[in-house]
């Protein structure tokens, strides 16, 4: 069961992992011990999964976002799998998302630019049967981040 301390230290550490032992046992009120105690029962309950880096996408060279809307006529476990491992190693496909309603996946694809998208898509039709493929471009990020809410966790 998590307490409300618990809860800052996830959040904190999700806004940054990088935050010093000594400040974040200060934000908590508690020692730098006993808060490193903490986040290991934390981590070894799966509560944090992994610490990781978010790039700069446009010093990295990948400022353009696409969602890729896909159909499918397949819906077998192995056609799923299939298609799990079809877009596994497209680095450019960040994300993907199985959709309840009309289209069944959801795909986040970032790109040095628009036209880079043609051979993603190329890519991804090579290995696996789509009955269609609708690309939407982002215009403009209004919010973006991996933070979730801590206050449900119990």
């Amino acid at each position: 069961m998590l307490d409300d301390r618990d809860r800052k230290i996830l959040d904190a550490l999700q806004r940054d992992s990088s935050v010093p032992l000594a400040d974040l046992a200060e934000l908590v009120s508690l020692s730098a011990s006993a808060c490193s105690r903490r986040i290991q029962r934390l981590e070894d309950a799966g509560y944090i999964q992994k610490r990781i880096a978010i790039l700069d996408r446009e010093k990295i060279g990948v400022p353009t976002t696409v969602f890729a809307l896909v159909k499918t006529a397949h819906h077998s476990d192995d056609w799923i799998e299939t298609f799990r491992g079809s877009i596994a190693d497209i680095a450019e496909i960040v994300e993907a998302h199985r959709l309840t309603g009309s289209y069944d996946y959801l795909l986040k694809i970032v790109l040095p630019q628009v036209e880079h998208y043609d051979l993603v898509y190329r890519r991804l039709v090579k290995r696996i049967e789509l009955f269609d493929v609708s690309a939407f471009i982002s215009m403009e990020t209004l919010k973006s981040g991996q933070a979730v809410p801590v206050s449900y966790a119990v």
